[in-house]
């Protein structure tokens, strides 16, 4: 039982960074059609990013990270606004392309500027555990787990409760009559990237610190990423947060269970076995963003 329990609390810890990943994809899939494979590479950059004010600028760590996800939307603003604004009416394909190549260039970037030795990000937190009755759990992590669930709420908050939300679904719906209606789709579509973007760096610069930061930690996450928009289904909102936890909670009782060398695999197979019986996702439905 005392096992079961520590699986369990690590997996829900793990599934709220994996759900920060998951929105923030799904988002800009939702409302832009854009498939983001430069996505893990906003994660890299969170992470990169508090490396750099945390350990060799010496900012406060909290304030680092506040900083990382800040710089993360501005990366995702400037992303949209030099490549995809310019591809606005591309098929599909070039689109694709254009984000294989932003992945390529911002991986290289990072490895030419920080090396590909691994990072090591210090935290301020006690090294002794929280414990919960039968289960510990290290203060960092518990951190990881308010803010990003602090995250997903703000996210949610937004989509549903402001003008720029209203204004983001009526885009989703149909983005010409949007414009029709006054809606400016170029500053819809800014705020989309720029908020999937800042979610995405929000993860990485929370699990830097938990793991390590290298150049190439963004290659399994967007994989995992997209392993999350599948189940929750193609913009779904909440079906994203849900995956999230879905795939956490797989990963971590197949590794516990089976074997820690299959962590990985154990995600990916559930997603082979949900589109064998449900192609569209678990959570699927007609109007998805939100």
């Amino acid at each position: 039982m005392e096992q079961l329990l520590q699986h369990l609390v690590n997996a829900i810890i793990l599934g709220s960074t994996y759900a920060l990943l998951g929105i923030g994809l799904t988002f800009i899939f939702g409302i832009m059609r854009v498939v983001n494979f430069a996505h893990g590479e906003l994660y890299t950059f969170g992470a990169y990013m508090v490396y750099l004010f945390s350990v060799i600028l010496g900012v406060n760590f909290l304030l680092a990270i506040a900083i990382a996800i800040v710089l993360g939307v501005l990366l995702g603003a400037a992303i949209e606004y030099t490549l995809l604004r310019k591809l606005r009416g591309a098929d599909v394909d070039t689109t694709m392309l254009v984000m294989i190549g932003a992945w390529i260039i911002m991986q290289n970037g990072e490895q030419l500027i920080w090396s590909g030795v691994a990072k090591s990000i210090p935290t301020p937190f006690p090294e002794e555990p929280l414990s919960l009755g039968l289960v510990s759990v290290a203060w960092s992590r518990v951190f990881v787990f308010v803010v990003a669930i602090a995250l997903i709420i703000l996210a949610q908050t937004i989509i549903q409760r402001t003008r720029l939300g209203k204004a983001m679904r009526a885009t989703f719906q149909d983005r010409d009559t949007a414009a029709l209606m006054g809606i400016n789709i170029n500053v819809i579509y800014l705020a989309t990237f720029a908020l999937g973007s800042g979610l995405a760096s929000a993860a990485g610069a929370l699990l830097g610190p938990i793991f390590i930061v290298m150049p190439t930690m963004g290659n399994l996450a967007v994989l995992k990423a997209f392993a999350i928009v599948i189940l929750g289904g193609l913009g779904n909102m909440k079906g994203a947060a849900i995956g999230g936890f879905v795939l956490a909670l797989v990963e971590e009782f197949g590794a516990g269970y089976v074997s820690s060398g299959y962590r990985d695999a154990m995600g990916f197979l559930l997603i082979i076995l949900v589109l064998m019986v449900k192609p569209t996702g678990l959570f699927a439905r007609s109007e998805r963003i939100g």
